[in-house]
C-alpha cells in the first residue's frame, strides 16, 4: 500500500475515532456540572427539561439528541436530584424510571386552614385549592369526626418526608396517620389524667400557643388555665377574643390590643362570656404547646398579665388584688406607648 493510501486510511481512522468519541461523549460523557434539584411537572416535556438544566449542563442541546436515540419523549413528573458528573444517559434513565428523591415538607403553626394550604403548596406540586378541597372533603370529615374548623388539629407542626408529586388527598391522609402516631399511649394517658380529650388538649394548647411564644413559660400558662377550668371559672383568654374579632372582621384585621368592648363579643369562642374551652382550636399549636398542656406546671396562679419588665413574658398572680396591681402597671405602660388597636 502506497503512502497516499496510508494517509487516507489514517485520516478516516482518526476521523472515525473522533466521531465515535463525540458520539460516546454525548451519551455517556459528564454533562451535569453541579448538583441540583430538578422539578418536573406533569406538563413538562424534553424541551422544558432542556431549559431547566441549561445553567448546570455543559451542552443542554445534546439531551434532545440522546433522548431521540433512546426513543424517549415523556419524562415522569417528580423531584430529582441531579448529581455532578451525570451523563445524558443517566439523566434520561432517571426521568424514565420516575425514581424521584423524597423531600422534606415542613411547617410551623398556622392560624388558618387557608394559610396552611398556601404553605404546603409552596413545597409540593399540588396547589392550595386542591389541598383545601381535600382538607374539607365532607366524607373525610364525617369519617374522622371532624369539622371544617376542627380539621386543623390533625396537622402537627414538624418536618415530614413526601414525594414532591404527592397528591392533596395523599398528603392529607398521611398527615392524619402522623396525627394518630403522635398520640402515643403516654400522651393519651396524660390527657386522661387531666380529664381532657385529645381535641380538648389541642384546643387548650392553641390558646397557650397564642398567649406566649416563650417555651419555658408555656407549662406555667397551661397550668393557670387548667386551674381556672378546675374551679369552673371562665378562661378569660385574650387570644380567644382576638379569634372572635377576626371571625367578624377578617383574618387580616390587626389586633394589637384587646379593648373592654371586645370582651362582650357574642361568640362561642369568647372565653370571657362563656365558660369552658371554645368549640375548637383557635390556631395550629406546635408540639411544645401541646406538651405544655400535657405536662403543666403545678402552682396556684389564676391570673396573668403581660409583663412590662420582661417583654414577651407575663406577670402571674394568685389573687385578684395582686393581678389588678399588675394590670394597672400594664395599662399605664400601654397608654404611654399609644397603643389603642
Amino acid at each position: 500500500m502506497n503512502k497516499k493510501k496510508l494517509y487516507i486510511l489514517g485520516f478516516f481512522i482518526i476521523l472515525g475515532g473522533i466521531l465515535a468519541f463525540n458520539y460516546y461523549q454525548k451519551i455517556f460523557g459528564e454533562n451535569i456540572t453541579k448538583e441540583t434539584v430538578l422539578y418536573v411537572y406533569n406538563g413538562d416535556n424534553l424541551v422544558t427539561i432542556k431549559e431547566k438544566i441549561k445553567d448546570v449542563s455543559k451542552n443542554p442541546n445534546t439531551l434532545l439528541w440522546v433522548a431521540a436515540k433512546k426513543d424517549f419523549n415523556k419524562p415522569k413528573a417528580g423531584s430529582y436530584v441531579l448529581k455532578k458528573g451525570m451523563s445524558n444517559n443517566d439523566l434520561i434513565n432517571l426521568l424514565r424510571s420516575g425514581n424521584q428523591t423524597p423531600i422534606k415538607v415542613s411547617f410551623n403553626n398556622q392560624d388558618t386552614l387557608e394559610k396552611f394550604a398556601d404553605r404546603i403548596a409552596e413545597q409540593l406540586e399540588t396547589d392550595a385549592t386542591s389541598l383545601l378541597t381535600a382538607f374539607t372533603d365532607a366524607t373525610f370529615l364525617l369519617d374522622n369526626k371532624l369539622t371544617k374548623k376542627s380539621v386543623l388539629q390533625i396537622f402537627i407542626p414538624n418536618s415530614y418526608e413526601f414525594y414532591w408529586t404527592t397528591s392533596a388527598e395523599n398528603f392529607r391522609n398521611k398527615m392524619l396517620k402522623e396525627y394518630k402516631r403522635f398520640w402515643t399511649e403516654n400522651r393519651l394517658q396524660k390527657a386522661k389524667n387531666l380529664k381532657l380529650s385529645k381535641e380538648e388538649v389541642i384546643t387548650l394548647a392553641s390558646i397557650v400557643q397564642k398567649e406566649t411564644a416563650k417555651n419555658t413559660e408555656r407549662p406555667v400558662v397551661a397550668g393557670l388555665y387548667l386551674n381556672r377550668l378546675k374551679k369552673g371559672w371562665p378562661l378569660q383568654a385574650d387570644p380567644t377574643v382576638i379569634y372572635s374579632i377576626k371571625e367578624q372582621k377578617g383574618q387580616d384585621y390587626v389586633v394589637k390590643r384587646v379593648l373592654t368592648a371586645d370582651l362582650k363579643i357574642n361568640s362561642p369562642y369568647n372565653t370571657y362570656k362563656r365558660k369552658g374551652l371554645p368549640p375548637t382550636l383557635i390556631s395550629m399549636p406546635d408540639i411544645s404547646a401541646i406538651d405544655a398542656v400535657l405536662n403543666p406546671a403545678k402552682h396556684d396562679y389564676f391570673y396573668m398579665c403581660a409583663s412590662i419588665d420582661k417583654i414577651g413574658y407575663h406577670e402571674f398572680a394568685t389573687n385578684l388584688a395582686q393581678h389588678n396591681r399588675n394590670a394597672v402597671k400594664y395599662q399605664q405602660w400601654i397608654q404611654k406607648k399609644g397603643i389603642h388597636r
